[in-house]
């Protein structure tokens, strides 16, 4: 037995032609203003009004700390290499802030 497994809506499924299964796209939505973070300037405005600060160390990554906490967001440079790993990391981070959204 050859496939991918899938795990969608609570139930795993063997995918036996992983070529015809695409996986839903994910998009990072701020839940007050039900707005699509679309760049790395919309989701800035977002973390900074959030009390987020931005940190310049690592030239590889764009990274944000809040004081009040111990968190830390790293995220890639490139928007094109935003994934859901890192969404889900703000989401998390930010409690009843952001979700992520199949699309």
């Amino acid at each position: 037995m050859s496939g991918v497994w899938v795990f969608k809506n609570g139930v795993v499924r063997l995918v036996e032609n992983p070529g015809e299964y695409q996986a839903a796209r994910k998009m990072l939505i701020h839940v007050r203003t039900n707005e699509a973070i679309t760049s790395y300037a919309v989701l800035e405005r977002k973390l900074m009004a959030l009390g987020w600060e931005r940190y310049y160390d690592e030239p590889e990554l764009l990274q944000y700390h809040k004081r009040s906490t111990v968190h830390l967001i790293s995220l890639p440079r490139d928007f094109n290499k935003f994934r859901s790993m890192h969404m889900y990391d703000i989401v998390v981070k930010n409690r009843n802030e952001f979700e992520v959204r199949d699309i």
